[in-house]
């Protein structure tokens, strides 16, 4: 019992010093951040500085691309799950399909926090018709099809530039490494990723390590 308190009460005050935190750490870092760019962009070396700028840059644009293509997604599926179950007739539904759509941004606790809310009002309030209780489980499954399958690659593949597959690839990768915290950063890492790896191949077919004998071999030629 002791055990149990001793942890409970640990991960209360980490929830406590989280809250307290982050809002101090979020506005002195709105405060000072063009201070802080400023600074860092002094350290640059000066022959690079252009190429790590377009590159920050480009990152930037991901990560951003991101989070609207994400707070977008979001907002359909909640309008998406609130609309269904306000014609199914279900209780709540406005505020059980706002809140999966709103929590969406977390991968699959949405749409199972949504799942449960719904199929455990629709057993109560539909016992004993079949029907409606399985078109309330028709609204998620309709709304999980449009979020792998339509929203996820068109908002989020497409912002982030990266293919679908490498998106579900990312997924797990990170899922497995970092467990849910992994899952939560899984795409905007990749896409910082992305743009590290489209440069390096940029570096690497300008470089006379991928065309270094055909290129001189077309100079000699052209001389000739």
């Amino acid at each position: 019992m002791l055990s149990s308190i001793w942890s409970g009460g640990q991960a209360l005050i980490s929830i406590i010093g989280l809250a307290v935190v982050t809002p101090v750490v979020a506005f002195y870092l709105l405060l000072d951040w063009d201070n802080m760019i400023e600074r860092i962009d002094s350290w640059l070396p000066r022959d690079y500085q252009q190429t790590i700028r377009t590159l920050a840059r480009d990152m930037d644009s991901v990560v951003a691309g991101f989070v609207r293509g994400q707070v977008l997604m979001c907002l359909i599926l909640g309008t998406f799950y609130a609309v269904g179950l306000l014609i199914v007739g279900l209780k709540f539904g406005l505020l059980i399909g706002l809140t999966a759509g709103l929590i969406s941004f977390i991968p699959y606790v949405g749409a199972i926090v949504g799942f449960g809310l719904s199929i455990g009002v629709a057993l109560v309030q539909f016992w004993p018709d079949p029907f409606m209780i399985g078109a309330v489980l028709a609204v998620f499954v309709v709304g999980q099809f449009l979020e792998g399958n339509v929203l996820q690659p068109k908002l989020l593949g497409g912002s982030v530039g990266l293919h679908p597959v490498w998106l579900m690839f990312a997924l797990f990768a990170f899922g497995s490494l970092m467990g849910f915290v992994g899952m939560l950063i899984a795409i905007p890492a990749a896409a910082v990723v992305g743009v590290l790896a489209r440069f390096a191949l940029r570096q690497y077919l300008a470089s006379s390590l991928y065309a270094g004998h055909y290129k001189n071999t077309n100079k000699t030629e052209g001389l000739e």
